[in-house]
This record gives structure tokens, sequence and C-alpha cells, in this order.
């Protein structure tokens, strides 16, 4: 995993880039309003912070469609490129005009690294700390914040600062960010995967796993280029063909070794404590409070995949799931290597170049499970071939009804609670019909043999449509509402007026004693409350995988709505000076740090966590442009509500909205740490369809 972490810190150094130049702008200004007399032109001064805003929701809208077609990489070796340029007219910057050039440029940086890092993080990290490195940005950026305002009170402390330098110091740090994203940088895996470039994408992830092993991660990024189709819940009890029993029919699950096999009998769902059954079964139910009825189905599905974790390992089952885990997986010596190479299997045809040009290879059987020994599946028997993909889910396929029918689907198998009887194991089943094609249309009865889905031109030319599919549609409600929200939140409310908070509570007063100037003073306070910033962030990054996304929120937005009430109680009620200060500066610190350790970072994981491959720069574009269009809002309704409602009007509005978000979070935000996208994806398809009345069971097995 050591790859994957490297690589993440390297993609994050563009939100550095974003904190160095925000707080280098909040300073530099004091610098240009003199200099080019805009103190009587507000209108003017205004544009020169939010250009870098309007070139930043610009490029937005076109970068997620653009990413998806030419690749993560080519577009944030662009956001490095507008960096430097950037940089480079901002240290030139002649006259006003130059210097609005120059934020736009800057923008357009800042818009596609905002946009596409947490995308090509989430892409290229493991499921089990996803969410650490996908709180590299929120670090970083704050970090670039905080080096900045060092930077800037350096330069306040000469006699003639010189703002023009302030700002260029962003083409040397953008240098860097150039050099790794060129030299450094590899494209996304899934990227790749989803234009057949199948061999370059098996190296970029053995490099980021740091072991050759990656087939059981190489088909699930194959088969997260189809999870448009229906998807099943059913749940099953795995193990070894003697532990086998009753009359139920089984699927055979082939293992990489000759003469092993394993087998899965269909289970009733919900039957024998299945955590993901009763939650189908209690949310089905037409009985229930009024909260069942609001809370989103994706979020007591997942809920219940997480509390299977927390089931006591004591009957041996889990051991019995680890050890078909391994087993399965293809890393043995006679395993079949999951591979465009791999076309000696009927194929026909030299692979050895691993040319893209004709996209031969990709009819070439990918996985193979004709020649894994001498078992033959028995009369009725279903075949299917299993490899673990991290998060404790296992990826098998299987003949729909029997190899004569020649339609493979795919199971996502997790282990559940209970049931699984001696030698067993319970596992539900997340089942769809498989993205990869039958190799040569012909079914095998002893396995399937599949191939890429080669058709790759007519999934670019789906595009816009994918968005009406219900899966997407539900995810995109969640990600873009969250980013509104966020924004409304207060943050840059609290950003803008802490130095005014703070100078209303005397700290400025004190600091002023020590000698430094008013500019100083202010720059001082600012980067003082980032540095607060950072061990908060740290935590949060080490919480981010352990309690998850979800509990972060829970925890950390009443916090949020204490705090902002708090300085709405500070600014009525009469109080000594003292304790005026101590009230105030301690609710703004207890806000901020609570607002990067979960409302900053979460809404950008989730986002691009929530998407399908095939749309998922282009979802997360959307998601992006709802931030920085509520960015906009907040920036400029400010002055508004403070010539209306005042100070205090104004934080208790945010504090309602953190009421809004929690409700929001509580009921519509689902748990996704731990998770392979392609699973978390497959969840918001079956959400997206609602839940029956009740389950229905069958003999075949329970289907939802």
């Amino acid at each position: 995993m050591r790859g994957a972490v490297l690589v993440a810190i390297a993609a994050a150094i563009g939100n550095m880039l974003q904190g160095w130049d925000n707080a280098t702008i909040a300073g530099a200004v004091l610098y240009i309003k003199r200099e080019f007399h805009l103190e009587a032109q507000p209108a003017v001064e205004g544009l020169v912070v939010a250009t870098s805003l309007i070139g930043a929701t610009v490029i937005t809208t076109f970068s997620g469609p653009v990413s998806d077609s030419v690749g993560r990489r080519p577009m944030l070796m662009a956001s490095s490129l507008l960096y430097f340029l950037a940089g480079l007219l901002m240290l030139w910057s002649p006259n006003v005009y130059v210097l609005l050039l120059s934020r736009l440029v800057d923008g357009f940086a800042v818009g596609l690294a905002v946009t596409l890092v947490p995308v090509y993080i989430s892409e290229t990290a493991p499921p089990e700390i996803r969410g650490l490195l996908n709180t590299l940005p929120q670090f970083t950026g704050s970090g670039g914040m905080f080096l900045s305002y060092c930077m800037v009170f350096a330069m306040t402390l000469a006699p003639h600062p010189d703002w023009r330098l302030m700002l260029g110091m962003l083409s040397l740090l953008s240098l860097l960010y150039m050099l790794l994203t060129v030299f450094y940088l590899p494209e996304s895996p899934r990227w790749l995967v989803s234009k057949g470039r199948m061999k370059e994408a098996r190296a970029v992830l053995q490099m980021l796993r740091g072991r050759d092993d990656v087939a059981g991660e190489m088909a699930l990024l194959v088969e997260g280029l189809g999870t448009a189709g229906d998807t099943a819940i059913e749940e099953y009890v795995v193990g070894p063909p003697e532990a086998a029993g009753g009359d139920r029919p089984v699927t055979l699950l082939y293992g990489p070794e000759r003469g092993m096999s394993w087998v899965a009998q269909p289970l009733p769902l919900g039957a024998q404590g299945s955590m993901l059954g009763s939650a189908i079964g209690g949310l089905g139910s037409r009985q229930g409070s009024m909260l069942d009825h609001l809370r989103d189905p994706v979020v007591a599905l997942l809920d219940s995949v997480h509390d299977i974790k927390a089931v006591p390992e004591g009957n041996g089952g889990s051991m019995l799931f680890s050890n078909l885990g391994s087993m399965l997986s293809f890393h043995d010596k006679q395993a079949v290597d999951w591979d465009e190479e791999n076309a000696d299997h009927g194929s026909g045809g030299d692979q050895e170049d691993g040319s893209d040009e004709d996209g031969d290879h990709l009819r070439a059987p990918l996985l193979d499970g004709r020649g894994l020994g001498s078992m033959t599946a028995a009369g009725g028997h279903e075949t299917a071939t299993t490899m673990g993909i991290g998060g404790g889910w296992q990826l098998a396929w299987k003949y729909a009804d029997g190899p004569e029918s020649g339609v493979v689907k795919r199971m996502y198998l997790h282990e559940e609670a209970g049931g699984g009887g001696e030698g067993m194991v319970h596992a539900a089943a997340l089942v769809s019909q498989s993205a990869l094609y039958l190799h040569g249309g012909k079914p095998q009865a002893d396995g399937p043999a599949l191939e890429h889905p080669a058709a790759v031109a007519e999934q670019e030319q789906r595009g816009w449509r994918e968005l009406l599919e219900p899966g997407v549609r539900h995810a995109l409600v969640c990600g873009v509402t969250m980013q509104v929200l966020q924004q409304f939140s207060g943050i840059n409310g609290v950003l803008y007026y802490t130095p005014q908070i703070l100078n209303q509570a005397g700290v400025s007063v004190l600091l002023a004693s020590l000698g430094l100037s008013a500019d100083s003073t202010s720059i001082l306070i600012s980067g003082l409350t980032t540095l607060l910033m950072l061990p908060t962030i740290g935590v949060a990054m080490r919480l981010m995988d352990v309690s998850g996304r979800r509990a972060l929120l829970l925890w950390t937005i009443p916090v949020l709505v204490a705090s902002l009430v708090v300085l709405v109680a500070a600014s009525v009620v009469p109080m000594a000076a003292a304790a005026h200060a101590a009230v105030a500066t301690g609710s703004v610190v207890v806000y901020l740090c609570c607002f990067v350790m979960g409302f900053g970072p979460i809404p950008n994981i989730l986002c691009a966590e929530i998407f399908p491959t095939r749309v998922r720069g282009l979802c997360i574009a959307i998601c992006s442009l709802a931030f920085w269009l509520g960015d906009i809002a907040v920036t400029y309704s400010l002055p508004v509500m403070l010539k209306w409602v005042g100070l205090t009007g104004v934080f208790g509005f945010y504090a309602v909205v953190c009421c809004v978000a929690l409700a929001f979070v509580a009921l519509r935000v689902p748990e996704t740490k731990g998770l392979p996208l392609e699973v978390i994806t497959e969840f918001f398809n079956v959400g997206a369809r609602g839940l029956p009345a009740s389950a229905a069971d069958d003999d075949q097995g329970a289907h939802y």
C-alpha cells in the first residue's frame, strides 16, 4: 500500500497550492488596494478575490466530462501548469486588469485540483485506508494556508511589503507539483480499465499495492463498468462440498487449485439472524415510525453491513470465510492470470505487445474457469469462480440458470452473522448481471470464460444519459445536497470574520501591544487559527476509516451548532470583558476545529466514492459546481445579511442550517468506510428502487 500512500500525498499537493493561494490573497489584498487605489472601488476589490471563484466555477463545468474522456492524470497536469502560469502573471501584474486575468487562471487551476484530486485518490486507494488518504487534501490545504500565512507575516515586517512577490511564490511551488504529475503520478487504474487498457492498469495496480497479485481487484474494476442493471440481495451458506446438506440447490465455487471446490446454498432472505436481511425486512414493513419512513434505504443497508463486522467471531465461521477468501484468490502458482495476455485460451492472435490499437486483446478470456481442474458441474448445479476484492468482500460469477442459459451474473459476497452451521459460513450477496462478456459467446459447463466489455465507444456515447439511471440520480441528490449544506453551514462567515471576532474579544489588542502593525496582527491571528486546525485534521484522518464518515459527521455537526449558538449568546448576553474574550475565542476555535474534522473533508470524500466509474468525473463535476455556486452565494450574501440581521443573525442562520444538515446526515447519508467503490454503487442501485412491503422467499433463494 506504500505506493498508494505516496501517490495520494503527491496528488494532494494540488490542494496545498489552493490553501496557499487562499491565504496569500487574503494578506496581499491589503496592499493591492492601496497601490491601485481600490478603497473607493469596493466592487473591483471584491473581484480581485472573487475572480478565482468564478474561474473555478467555470472550469468545474467541463473538468468532469473531460477527465472521463482523457483521464485523471492529464487534468492534474493541466492544473499544475495553470498554477505555474497564474503565479507568473501575478508576479508581473502591471495593472489591475492583468491581476484579474491571473486570478481567473488561478481559479481554473484551483477548480481542477478541488474537483479531481478526491476522484484520483479514491480510484487509487485501497478500501481499508481510502478515507485516511482522501482526508489528505484537507490536511495539505490547511497546511498550505498556515505556511502561506507564515510567509506573508514575515513579508509584512519589511518596510515595504511586496504583494507581487507574495502572490508570485505560487509559481515556484507549482513547479514541484508539475514535476510530480508529469514524472511520478500514474493514471487511475479504474480509468485505464474503462478504456480497455488492461496491461497498463495491471502494472499501475501492482505498483500501488506493492504486490504482483492484483487479479481480484482487476476483476472488480472491470465489473465496475456495468452497474446499471437491477441488483438483487440474496443470502447463502458457503463452505466445502462435504459440509453442504439439505435439498436446496447449490452453486459451485471453483478455486484455482485442481480438485478444490466450495459450494453455496441459498437461504431465505433475513433468515437465521441476518443483519442485512433484517434491515430489509424492517424497512420494507409498512409499520414503523415516521423516522423509519424518512430514512434512506441505503443508510439502513450499509449500517447493517457495518454491524456485521461487530459480531463476535466465536463460531469458527469467520475463520472459514477468511480462509475461503485467501484460498480462492488468484495468487496460486496454478492460478489463471487475470490479464489480456491470456490469449492462449482460444482468442487467436498474439497479444504480447499489449497494443490497444485494434482491441483484439479485449477478446481474450480475462477470467477463464474452464481449466481449473477435474471438477464437473453436477446436474442442475450452477458454476462460479470467486476471489477476494478487499474490505471483507468476495467477487464471484455464476450462470443465472445453469450453463445452458448463457447469462453470467456477478456476486459480491460478504459474511453475515449466524446461521452457517458446522463448517459453513452465512454470506449475503449483491447479485447483478456481469459487465464481462462470455468469451466467444459460448457458455461452458465447467465454468465461465469471460472477457472485457469491448464496446467502450458505446459506453462513452451514453454520457449524460447515465445520469437518468435511478442509482446515479439517488447518489447525485446525496452529493449535491451535502456540498450545498457545507457551504451554508457558516465556514466562510466564520473565517471571514475571525479577525473581527477575536479583535472584539481583545486578542488583537494583546498582540498589537507586542509592537506589531495592524496588518501583521491580522495575518498572525489568521495563521494561528489555521495552525490549530492541523492537529484536529490529523485526528480525523485516523478516525475516518475507524469510526467512519457518517459517525464523524454525527459527532461534529452538533458541536458546530453549539459553538454557533454560543457565539450568538456572547453577542447578546452582557458579560465581563475577560469572559467575553474567552467565550468568543473558544467558540471560534472549536467551530473551526470541528469543521475540518467532519463537514470540511467528508462531502468531497463521499462524492468521490458513491458514483459509478463510467460517470464518476461527470457526477463529481456536478457536485463541485454546486460547491462553487454555494461558495459564491454565501460570499456575496454575507454583506446583505449583515446589513439586515447583523452578525448575531448571520450566526443564528448558520446554526439553523447546521441543524438541517444534521437531520440530512442522520436520514440520508450512508456509511461508506472500508467498502470497495463498486460495492457502494451497487447499494445505491438497490436503495434507489425502494424497498418492498415484505421480503419474498422461495426455494431458489431470496431476492430483493
